[in-house]
């Protein structure tokens, strides 16, 4: 590598050099990794930080293992973030965005989001600590995938190489949110529609379903079903519609958490879809794709008996989430306050 000097090499004009030597430049730049984004179009990369800021990673599991340990349930939460981010013009950072009247109207209000999404303070106090190790250098969109994967791997879950080199967007898509998250009464096609308008098979979605085995939900989003109708395949067990009951002592109105997983709450792990084979699965979302005769019935027996199938399939399908349209190239920006675009 000291043969090929800057000067020599790159100011040269590119029809002098022979194409061995500028693949070769190419391939040094590559991996050298000193590059600030990728170019327009590329695929996102799995070492796009080594050289620019080598130790990413080990700051961002560091306040990722803080949060949660102060407060298990921050890892649902962080894990939500990124979800509810690529669901909406992609994976651009833009449900981090403030609203700000008359110049931005945020994603944080929208009906899904509103009073739900929360870990904000997490992801600024990382952003925080890499502005003063590699200033400019990683997106907010970045960081949320890298604490999505610590969340569940901090929890017990499967720790998954991270794809990288997403740029942060400019604008946010309040409208969009409310028309693309899938709501928490979804039958199984909805879900499935849901998934497939981003580009997720029917085994991502049931997959990702997956991330509930960490997390709670609050009483309004569940409280239709804590009367037990014995018509309805996908109702609440009796003894687990009592435990809620007891958890919401005033339904809808109730502010109560309830865990989404009633048997290994803070553990990422099968458990959750253990749950479902016995109508304990919180949301309609989530019992749908059990008492729903098909394709996602099949995985969730096979999710329920091995835990390393979920395991596998869940990393498959964070990747493949975690690639729905990024920013690369010239697109967007890297913020340097994930909240608000660079002055």
């Amino acid at each position: 590598m000291s043969t090929f000097t800057g000067r020599s090499l790159f100011h040269a004009h590119p029809k002098s050099l022979p194409v061995c030597t500028l693949l070769i430049a190419v391939l040094l730049i590559q991996k050298a990794g000193a590059a600030r984004f990728l170019p327009d179009g590329s695929p996102l990369q799995f070492h796009f930080y080594d050289k620019s800021c080598p130790n990413v990673e080990k700051i961002v599991r560091q306040v990722v293992s803080s949060a949660v340990a102060s407060e298990a349930r921050m890892a649902g939460s962080l894990l939500r973030l990124h979800f509810h981010d690529c669901f909406v013009q992609g994976c651009d950072g833009s449900l981090l965005l403030k609203s700000i009247a008359g110049v931005i109207e945020g994603e944080q209000e929208a009906l899904p989001n509103a009073n739900s999404v929360r870990g904000f303070e997490v992801v600024d106090a990382i952003k925080a600590a890499l502005e003063q190790e590699c200033p400019g250098i990683v997106s907010c969109a970045d960081i949320l995938a890298f604490v999505a994967r610590d969340s569940v791997a901090v929890s017990g879950g499967p720790s998954y190489p991270v794809q990288l080199g997403r740029r942060d967007s400019l604008t946010a898509n309040r409208e969009l949110a409310n028309k693309n998250l899938p709501g928490f009464n979804f039958n199984v096609t909805d879900l499935v529609a849901a998934f497939a308008n981003v580009g997720l098979s029917a085994r991502d979605m049931v997959a990702l379903s997956g991330g509930h085995s960490i997390g709670k939900a609050r009483c309004n989003t569940f409280a239709a079903r804590l009367t037990p109708d014995p018509q309805d395949p996908t109702a609440l067990s009796s003894s687990y519609s009592s435990l809620l009951q007891q958890q919401c002592p005033a339904g809808a109105a109730s502010d109560a958490l309830v865990d989404l997983d009633a048997t290994t709450p803070i553990q990422f792990d099968n458990a959750y879809y253990s749950n479902l084979l016995s109508n304990r699965g919180l949301l309609h979302s989530d019992q749908v794709l059990y008492s729903t005769p098909g394709a996602t019935r099949d995985l969730v027996n096979l999710y329920a008996q091995s835990n390393s199938a979920f395991a596998k399939d869940f990393s498959v399908a964070m990747l493949k989430m975690g690639s729905i349209t990024p920013l690369t190239g010239s697109k967007g920006q890297v913020r340097n306050q994930c909240g608000y675009v660079n002055a």
